[in-house]
């Protein structure tokens, strides 16, 4: 189900200290917008309603955090569990930002200075409908080659999902683009890790019996002729326009 358009989503996010307005314009200087920037960087693609990018950057002040998401009524939602959750700790978000940017185009708003250490992933849309609309995966090797671009030497994915074919799929993709495989779990929960945090996603899943998969990869070495062919086929995926309108649900 659609979310409905927030008309006060836009101007409450324009006032908001630690949402950025411009994404672009932070191209290769993100650390300039941390309190600390110095500190390691972590990402959330596909953030949603921040209640795991809020539990995760609460829990972790030595790191900074960057949420992105593609629709501002869903972004306004994060903004405001975020500010929740910190307020409940007598804590100020400064370790954190959040903006709304089409992550297919990410490679706009992110570069090799930028060097991310870790990218999180969790219960993204499986677009498993028809077999073209693979690509729009967050996880497709044409994604997964942008994502090398600003990714720290040993940068990883940590990847959750409930769908079984992407999962398996995806275990073909990150090899394809330089990606090496170093955990994974078909039942999260069987001996869940004491570092998980369960998304609002990942609950809901549970409660229908629906195991959780997950994995860690590393950047590591890829093949120079694939990656040729990546780099040449997400130029065709055009400029960034901005959605606004659009929700990633």
């Amino acid at each position: 189900m659609r979310m409905r358009f927030k008309p006060y989503a836009g101007p409450e996010l324009a006032a908001c200290a630690y949402h950025i307005n411009e994404p672009m314009a932070q191209k290769g200087k993100w650390r300039e917008v941390f309190q600390n920037p110095d500190l390691p960087i972590h990402m959330e693609l596909g953030c949603g309603k921040g209640g795991f990018l809020s539990q995760l950057a609460l829990r972790h002040p030595e790191r900074n955090y960057i949420g992105v998401d593609i629709t501002d009524k869903v972004l306004i939602l994060a903004k405001r569990n975020i500010e929740r959750r910190y307020a409940a700790e007598g804590k100020t978000p400064d370790n954190v930002v959040i903006l709304s940017h089409d992550i297919e185009r990410i490679r706009c708003m992110l570069a090799a200075p930028d060097r991310v250490e870790r990218i999180y992933i969790n219960f993204c849309n499986p677009w498993n409908k028809k077999s073209g609309h693979k690509k729009h995966r967050l996880t497709h090797p044409r994604q997964l080659i942008q994502y090398r671009d600003f990714l720290s030497e040993n940068g990883e994915i940590c990847f959750k999902c409930d769908d079984d074919d992407l999962f398996e799929d995806t275990l073909q993709y990150l090899p394809e683009a330089g990606f090496e495989i170093t955990w994974m779990t078909r039942d999260l929960h069987a001996e869940e890790p004491a570092w998980n945090i369960r998304t609002e996603h990942e609950a809901m899943f549970t409660e229908m019996g629906i195991p959780t998969k997950a994995l860690m990869a590393r950047k590591a070495a890829i093949d120079p002729e694939t990656e040729r062919r990546l780099r040449a086929e997400i130029q065709h995926t055009g400029p960034y326009e901005h959605k606004g309108a659009q929700a990633q649900e």
